[in-house]
């Protein structure tokens, strides 16, 4: 078994520094219900060492809170706290963090100001820590498409609300990020749509591309539909794993990067051709047929090994009724939902594909797929837009179709 082949190591939670109590055991338990971290980061943090994290944000109270939250893990120490951009940056050659966790909104230098400068002269993973409204998610994408590797979300109600759940997704992040790659996309929104033919109209598909993705996804999932041609025929369904809240925005920012359409996916729409569904947060989404048409069933049925969405739950869907006329993809990303699901689409005859570590921020989703068997072609993300175009150019012979791969 080569290196990029050895499964993963789970990380579980450490230790607590604190005494027994009814929040220390809601944070066991939260903690205990998350999926493996990234590969090297462990309850020991990096290399038998704690990662090291520098806080950024304009509120004191939310610094606190912050830093309160990361207390009990021993495999995490913050190192410093900057009130906005400007002390960020003087803090990080002192503190020399392995993460930063950001507010975008700050005054001074704002987050996004810093954020640039972080990546592009620190090369830092930077995880943001988003406010739970429409600007808040705006401002987070931006964030996303300028080189973060992740984001979580405030709770809206700060005084009132547990906030186990969110110390749990945290430390989770900080512990994925610490050994993500950081990386900006290669192209700029206008020169990938150019590279794109003009949308047909909308027919029901026959024809189904299941996509599953996480950790850096917004990113690859830009560069990926961006180079989907417009008359792209097989109907295209994403599960993204991603809050509540914020999946509306992010397909809305997808479809004007792409000339297939890109909408959040409603209960009942049918899979057209052209279009990418994207699954809501918090929300199951399943492909049924019906009346000789593919259509998408969303549920609140209970999240599967942590995520709702699920991307296991799309594609063990995907391969029952769509069977070997679908294509199953997954792209970066931490844990290994998904993996399951795509060797049942290629138990049913389907094509399945994984993005390679060279070109994944995380690489536990992939090589999940890929140590099940799961998986019969591994390509980079550049390749993975052509390598689609050129399957339906292969298997659509002029004037009727078959099986997409």
């Amino acid at each position: 078994m080569t290196e990029s082949q050895k499964p993963e190591r789970s990380a579980s939670g450490p230790p607590s520094r604190g005494s027994g109590g009814s929040a220390e055991a809601r944070r066991a338990e939260a903690e205990a219900s998350l999926e493996a971290s990234a590969e090297g980061v462990g309850p020991r943090g990096i290399d038998g060492r704690p990662i090291r994290v520098l806080v950024v944000d304009d509120s004191a109270f939310m610094r606190k809170v912050l830093v309160k939250m990361l207390e009990p893990y021993d495999d995490i120490e913050v190192v410093a706290t900057a009130m906005d951009g400007v002390f960020a940056l003087e803090k990080l050659e002192r503190a020399k963090p392995d993460v930063v966790t950001l507010d975008l909104e700050m005054p001074r230098m704002d987050g996004r100001t810093a954020l640039q400068r972080i990546v592009d002269d620190f090369q830092l993973p930077v995880i943001l820590v988003s406010a739970h409204t429409s600007k808040g998610a705006r401002a987070t994408f931006e964030g996303l498409a300028a080189g973060a590797v992740d984001f979580v979300t405030k709770p809206e109600r700060i005084f009132t609300t547990p906030l186990d759940s969110l110390s749990a997704d945290l430390v989770q992040k900080i512990r994925t990020a610490a050994k993500a790659k950081v990386r900006r996309p290669a192209l700029r929104a206008p020169e990938l749509r150019s590279l794109c033919a003009p949308a047909p109209k909308e027919a029901p598909a026959t024809e189904v591309v299941a996509i599953a993705v996480s950790t850096g996804g917004p990113n690859a999932l830009s560069l990926l539909l961006a180079q989907i041609r417009g008359d792209y025929r097989p109907g295209i369904l994403i599960v993204q794993h991603m809050p509540e809240g914020f999946t509306g925005q992010f397909a809305e920012r997808l479809s004007k990067l792409a000339s297939i359409g890109v909408r959040e996916a409603e209960d009942g729409d049918v899979v057209a051709s052209g279009v990418a569904f994207v699954a809501p947060g918090g929300r199951q989404m399943e492909v049924v047929r019906a009346s000789g048409k593919l259509l998408v069933r969303l549920s609140f049925a209970p999240p599967v090994r942590g995520h709702r969405p699920s991307a296991d739950v799309l594609f063990q869907s995907v391969a029952k009724n769509v069977g070997s006329r679908a294509l199953g993809m997954i792209l970066t990303g931490m844990g290994e939902d998904g993996a399951e699901g795509l060797l049942a689409i290629r138990g049913a005859g389907g094509h399945t594909l994984a993005q390679d570590e060279a070109s994944s921020v995380v690489y536990g989703m992939p090589r999940a797929a890929i140590e099940r068997g799961a998986v019969d072609k591994v390509l980079s993300l550049s390749e993975m837009g052509a390598y689609l175009n050129a399957l339906e150019d292969r298997h659509y012979p002029q004037g009727g179709s078959t099986w997409i791969a």
